[in-house]
């Protein structure tokens, strides 16, 4: 069915309510004011920016994948900022211990006299976390932050402890390439929504760069919005309608980046090890929802998906030597599948 075929009936979308509508227009007000305020200290990187929020309001982590000095660490902090949200930065590094993240019990005095173990919670407590240089730390301790990622709680020796939302795991990375990183494992990097690439800026972005960050202090910016009101909004995407086309569009996407499937294109076989699971689908609908409620839309349309399939999939599919050796990378073939797949 052609995109322009679909329309707002209730026999193709749920009506959203009055207060939804609403709800999206201020969603998409706030958005451009959170634009203009990471501006004053971020030069360029709207795309980034686009996508971090998507991933926000999305209820999901993202991973930012760089070189250093590209503003990724001043770029999240400065997130949580407009935010009125708590935000603790971990520093991994290779001798990084899973109680480094997460807390442990500590024997601490009490009343009395009495010595007794006390919990003292890690920096994972926070609203955003910023887990960076996540690479540098072994596969022990970047495991320690899968159950917080996951279910939003830790646990310490038997002891479960929550994590207050919302919760947003940010992790940046760097290629794999230098020296003293280890990759991520597969089930970790599937719990990240998106991965999002920066690269380097443009000759007059980092004239600007220079000019102001050199000066004598950095801008403070304005509180956007509360905890209470993200939480609204992140419950408010979840909402957003999403036409029957939409989800058949978005799983015939991710089943053809699996190669042993029927659906994968024979130039796509030689080329791909994995492709993305059923996780992948789901982000893709939620990214596209998130998108849409950013823009001020009150249905998914194909483009919103379109507009995240690279950063949902690009991790999520393992490219093989035949592919690496012809220089074909993973962004590459979701570019071409997204080109081929047609409109549902």
């Amino acid at each position: 069915m052609a995109q322009g075929t679909i329309t707002d009936s209730p026999e193709n979308i749920k009506q959203l309510s009055g207060d939804d509508v609403e709800a999206i227009d201020r969603l998409r007000e706030t958005y451009q004011k959170l634009v203009a305020e990471l501006g004053r200290v971020i030069v360029g990187q709207k795309a980034t920016i686009e996508q971090l929020a998507i991933c926000l309001f999305a209820r999901r982590h993202a991973l930012l994948m760089g070189v250093p000095g590209l503003a990724k660490t001043l770029l999240v902090s400065k997130l949580a900022e407009t935010m009125s949200l708590k935000f603790n930065r971990i520093q991994f590094t290779p001798d990084l211990m899973p109680m480094d993240i997460t807390g442990t019990d500590i024997l601490q005095e009490a009343e009395g006299g009495r010595r007794e173990f006390q919990f003292v919670r890690g920096p994972v407590f926070a609203n955003i976390v910023l887990a960076d240089e996540i690479n540098r730390a072994p596969p022990k301790t970047q495991a320690a932050m899968l159950e917080a990622m996951q279910e939003q709680r830790v646990t310490v020796l038997g002891k479960a402890f929550d994590l207050e939302p919302p919760f947003m795991v940010l992790a940046t990375q760097n290629p794999v390439e230098q020296e003293g990183t280890y990759p991520l494992p597969e089930a970790q990097l599937d719990r990240f929504m998106s991965l999002i690439e920066l690269d380097y800026p443009d000759e007059e972005e980092e004239i600007q760069i220079a000019r102001t960050t050199t000066g004598s202090e950095l801008a403070e910016l304005n509180h956007l919005m509360t905890a209470a009101e993200i939480i609204e909004h992140q419950n408010l995407v979840r909402r957003v309608p999403v036409p029957d086309h939409i989800y058949i569009y978005a799983a015939r996407l991710v089943r053809k980046t699996r190669p042993a499937g029927n659906t994968a294109p024979d130039w796509l076989k030689p080329l791909v090890a994995w492709g993305g699971g059923p996780r992948a689908v789901q982000n893709l609908i939620l990214g596209a929802k998130a998108r849409a409620a950013l823009y001020g839309s009150y249905m998914v349309r194909i483009e919103d998906v379109k507009s995240v399939a690279a950063a949902v999939l690009t991790h999520r599919v393992i490219t093989t030597f035949a592919a690496q050796a012809e220089k074909v990378s993973a962004k590459d073939i979701i570019s071409r599948l997204v080109d081929e797949t047609p409109d549902a």
